[in-house]
């Protein structure tokens, strides 16, 4: 999995399309419909923050963790003028521990497709299971396989007054793993660019893998929706919305 190095401080002006309160309003329906009151809340691989800081904001009480130094710094800063900011971990997925079980467990933009080993994301599903409470829900997305298909042999480019960044992108059939070649310039104090470069790999994960191994994990009541909506996914749909939860009997 990698992660985040460079890309880190750009990373909020390079994603302004992120559409992150329209994700935090879904999540909030979401937890409506929960049959356990949601007051903790756990944002797995949270980035630089922001689902963690909106939930805050709305009153919940948040643990984020991340496996990136840099994006948890980007993290702690955004949440500092917080009434009552996150509880921010560096951890990586698969070796996800909390001091004590959360109501839900959330994780948004692909971040679950950075794990491209079976057994790590197994491994994930099993330690989400663990530390959420009997009847609580576990709702996260990913990317689908016709995305990460399609953006093979592809070029984007994203400009900010004081960044550009160029991405291509590549698709292994074979391994089912998009890479991202990221080439990152950023201007500096004293007017010249400076370069950086990062590579990111994402697994594209079918609906059935992923049903399976949360099922293995012991999750019930697994769905697969379109993004952002509670209908069934069409054929082309970019990214797909997981939503699980652990049985309430189940103690």
């Amino acid at each position: 999995m990698s992660g985040y190095g460079a890309l880190a401080s750009s990373y909020d002006a390079l994603m302004a399309d992120g559409a992150y309160r329209r994700r935090a309003d879904f999540l909030e329906r979401l937890f409506r419909g929960s049959r356990i009151p949601v007051r903790s809340v756990l944002d797995l691989a949270c980035g630089t923050g922001t689902i963690a800081c909106l939930l805050a904001e709305r009153g919940y009480e948040v643990i984020a963790t991340d496996g990136s130094e840099e994006m948890l710094t980007q993290a702690a800063a955004k949440a500092a003028g917080l009434e009552a900011p996150p509880l921010f971990l560096h951890q990586a997925m698969p070796r996800l521990r909390l001091l004590q079980p959360v109501d839900a467990v959330v994780s948004t933009l692909d971040s679950l497709n950075y794990l491209t080993r079976a057994g790590d994301l197994r491994e994930t599903f099993r330690r989400v299971y663990r530390w959420l409470r009997p009847g609580g829900q576990f709702i996260f997305d990913v990317n689908t396989p016709h995305k990460l298909r399609r953006m093979d042999g592809q070029m984007y480019m994203d400009e900010t007054e004081e960044s550009f960044c160029v991405w291509r992108t590549f698709f292994s059939e074979k391994k089912r793993v998009c890479t991202y070649q990221v080439d990152l310039f950023r201007l500096r104090a004293d007017g010249a660019w400076e370069r950086d470069f990062e590579e990111h790999r994402e697994r594209a994960w079918e609906a059935e893998e992923l049903r399976q191994y949360l099922a293995e994990a012991g999750f019930a009541g697994i769905c697969v929706t379109g993004d952002l909506s509670q209908r069934s996914p069409a054929a082309d749909e970019d990214r797909w919305i997981v939503r699980c939860e652990r049985e309430e009997e189940d103690l």
